[in-house]
């Protein structure tokens, strides 16, 4: 479980997550979120979060977003909101370190989510962009269908595409949540 002052590292995207808010310290309300962006990190994929805000307060360098079909890059006092439904995904725009404050409304099971996906990177339980292998990925997407979806492709059809996937990967031994089997806990600090 993330506490707050926690911090952790995806080696894959380049991304360093440190909570200063987390959603026990707000009952559930937000989470908030400062994001270290090294040179070339992005996000693992464009995304949805059909439910949830993110305001994006950057503090330093400058950050590049895809927000619907507007590309924008926000520099040091700017902010970008992402309202719920909307595709997006970020990545450092310029030569140096980028950091951006992330308030993500409500929390729902966003922390979790993270956890498990930075847990799989820092294990090694990645393709080179982030993302676990599909059934695995099955069954994380279909446990938090409500906190994150893929764009462009209808509900719909990725409740139906998880219905079959979760239960192969579940079969498997995937579990929607990841624990780290000890490589990683040098990622959380």
């Amino acid at each position: 479980m993330i506490r707050t002052g926690q911090t952790i590292e995806n080696p894959v995207t380049g991304e360093k997550l440190i909570f200063h808010q987390t959603s026990s310290d707000t009952n559930g309300e937000y989470v908030r979120v400062e994001t270290i962006l090294r040179p070339g990190a992005t996000v693992a994929a464009a995304h949805v979060h059909p439910y949830q805000s993110e305001r994006f307060d950057v503090l330093a360098g400058r950050v590049g977003m895809k927000v619907g079909r507007e590309k924008v890059e926000a520099s040091a006092g700017e902010t970008v909101t992402v309202e719920p439904g909307t595709a997006h995904k970020f990545w450092n725009a310029g030569d140096g370190e980028a950091r951006f404050v992330c308030e993500v409304r409500p929390a729902l099971g966003f922390e979790r989510l993270i956890e498990t996906m930075f847990g799989l990177a820092a294990d090694g339980k990645t393709s080179k962009k982030g993302m676990p292998n599909p059934l695995r990925l099955a069954v994380i997407a279909r446990h938090h269908f409500d906190d994150v979806r893929l764009p462009l492709i209808p509900h719909v059809l990725q409740r139906a595409a998880l219905a079959m996937g979760a239960p192969l990967g579940k079969a498997l031994g995937y579990t929607p949540v990841y624990e780290p089997t000890g490589e990683a806990e040098a990622a959380v600090a």
